[in-house]
């Protein structure tokens, strides 16, 4: 079992969750979040004030998948993700040792 664990642009989650949906892959956390990374942030004008913005808004998806789901899931989050340019996310991929459903205790539950 598999944890990814991806940063996306907000206005690309619907593309993204769509993608996923199409994969058969429907259980995932989705966090809006605060971030920087090589993007780097913004300069903006404020009430004549200079400001600079390197918190930028993203979204973390975390999606637990069985192994055989891995690469359906990082492909559909990277096509439906992409903008060609800067700030367009990254994903993480970790090794799940265990999912129990708290409800009845099943054990491998994805």
């Amino acid at each position: 079992m598999k944890l990814i664990i991806a940063y996306i642009r907000p206005e690309k989650l619907n593309d993204v969750k769509q993608a996923l949906f199409a994969k058969e892959i429907y259980s995932m956390s989705v966090t809006n979040i605060l971030g920087s990374g090589r993007q780097k942030g913004f300069t903006e004008t404020y009430r004549g004030v200079q400001m600079e913005v390197n918190l930028l808004k993203k979204v973390r998806l975390e999606i637990g998948v069985n192994n055989d789901f891995e690469a359906k899931a990082i492909e559909a989050i990277q096509t439906a993700g992409q903008t060609g340019s800067e700030g367009d996310g990254v994903i993480f991929v970790t090794e799940l040792a265990k999912a129990l459903r708290i409800r009845t205790a099943e054990d491998g539950i994805l």
